[in-house]
C-alpha cells in the first residue's frame, strides 16, 4: 500500500467515526476527546504528507488508527476499525531515511517506556480490567512487531507497529484504563 492510500483510507475512516455514547455524559465527553485525536491525527498525517514529510505522515496515520480503533473496541466511538497494520509498499526517499531511522527507534523507546510508566486501575473482576489487559496486549504485540520489523530492516513498519500500538495505550489511558506512574510526558493527557 501507498502512504497516500493508507492516509485516505484513513481520513475517510476518521471523517465517518462518530461518537457511541451520548454526549452529555462523561463517555461522551471522553469520546469526543478520542475522535478530536483521530481527526487531528489523520488532517496531519495528510499535511505531513503534502510537504513530502512521508515518515511524519506514516505515524500520524498509524497512531491515529491506534486511537481509532481503540475507541471502537471499547465503545466510546462508532466506525469501521482498521483491523490490520498495512504492508506499506512505498520506499522512503533517501534524503528522509536518517530521520525513518532516528523517529523509528524514538518511538521504539517511547512506546516501550510509556507501556513501563502505566499501571491497569479498574479492578480485576470487572470488564474493564479485561478490556484494559486487551489494549496493554495489543501495545505489547505492537512493540513486539515492530522490534521484529527493526531487526528485520523494515523501519517503516515498525515505525507504523510502534505508532499503532501507542495509539491505543494512549487511548487507554485517555479512558481511565490506565493509570500514568512513569513519565507523563509520554501521553497526551
Amino acid at each position: 500500500m501507498l502512504i497516500e492510500s493508507y492516509g485516505t483510507e484513513f481520513a475517510a475512516d476518521a471523517g465517518a467515526a462518530a461518537p457511541a455514547v451520548p454526549a452529555e455524559t462523561p463517555l461522551g465527553a471522553t469520546a469526543a476527546e478520542m475522535l478530536e485525536m483521530v481527526r487531528c491525527y489523520a488532517s496531519d498525517g495528510m499535511v505531513f504528507y503534502r510537504q513530502s514529510d512521508p515518515v511524519n505522515a506514516v505515524a500520524s496515520f498509524a497512531y491515529g488508527y491506534g486511537w481509532l480503533d481503540a475507541g471502537v473496541f471499547l465503545g466510546y466511538l462508532q466506525g469501521r476499525s482498521a483491523g490490520r497494520l498495512p504492508e506499506i509498499s512505498e520506499e522512503i526517499p533517501s534524503a528522509r531515511i536518517e530521520h525513518l531511522t532516528e523517529k523509528t527507534h524514538r518511538y521504539q523507546r517511547m512506546l516501550s517506556s510509556a507501556l513501563a510508566g502505566v499501571v491497569t486501575l479498574p479492578d480485576a473482576e470487572t470488564r474493564m480490567w479485561s478490556a484494559a489487559q486487551y489494549l496493554n496486549a495489543i501495545a505489547v504485540s505492537a512493540l513486539t512487531q515492530g522490534g521484529g520489523s527493526v531487526a528485520a530492516g523494515d523501519l517503516v513498519a515498525a515505525l507504523v507497529s510502534f505508532s499503532y500500538g501507542y495509539g491505543w495505550l494512549d487511548c487507554g489511558v485517555r479512558a481511565g484504563l490506565f493509570g500514568i506512574v512513569g513519565d507523563r510526558d509520554l501521553f497526551t493527557i
